[in-house]
């Protein structure tokens, strides 16, 4: 019996570790595909870069101060999988509508710095945002002292930032030399789907080790 139940709480903290350091990949990942994407229509100018830095480090500061809160309210790692789900979503129209929004932008904002800050923050900042909710969120879940919180949330950071680099590199150096923008997109946020995917089909099953007293 203990044995099964260390198990379930094994592969409860593993997916826990793994929607925090994939959320870093996943943030690095669209913010890097993002200046790419904004480069036909505003150039690939340190004022453009500017912008989309800024608008993603907005964004994840908004996400951490809501997954903060919203760990309060009865955690679960359904709810974990839920925001994993809703960055995905939230990034399809990226992809959709991506060019139309740009493209009309360029011509309404023809300022490289204040177009490409406007552009970032319609596209990227909804999803940005569910992404800077997970870290905090996920500290709640793996939390269960207050002697070891410290501990928790210093290796939980660990893996989102290791996620960051990792994402980092593996778009800048690999990624966009074998797949067209729009597939990476795509295979970013089908990765965030399974991940939130995997997160809620556990919590279904093992419900009772999966949440944590609100």
């Amino acid at each position: 019996m203990n044995a099964g139940l260390d198990a379930v709480l094994d592969r409860r903290h593993l997916l826990i570790y793994l929607a925090a350091g994939w959320s870093g990949f996943f943030v690095m990942g669209i913010e890097l595909l993002g200046g790419r994407l904004l480069a036909p229509f505003f150039g690939n100018s340190i004022f453009v870069w500017g912008g989309v830095i800024a608008v993603f480090m907005a964004c994840l500061s908004v996400g951490y101060l809501l997954g903060g809160r919203f760990s309060l309210h009865q955690p679960s790692l359904a709810r974990l999988g839920l925001l994993l789900l809703g960055e995905a979503l939230l990034a399809l129209p990226i992809i959709g509508i991506g060019d139309v929004v740009l493209e009309a932008l360029s011509d309404a904002v023809p300022d490289p710095r204040y177009g490409s800050l406007l552009g970032s923050l319609l596209l990227f900042g909804a999803p940005t945002v569910l992404s800077g909710m997970i870290s905090p969120y996920a500290v709640r879940l793996l939390v269960s002292a207050l002697s070891s919180s410290g501990m928790s949330a210093g290796r939980l950071y660990f893996v989102s930032t290791l996620g960051s680099a990792t994402g980092t590199l593996l778009t800048s150096f690999y990624l966009v030399l074998y797949l067209e923008i729009h597939t990476i997109l795509l295979c970013l946020m089908a990765m965030s789907a399974l991940v939130g995917l995997s997160l809620i089909v556990l919590d279904r099953l093992h419900p009772a080790h999966s949440k944590v007293p609100a």
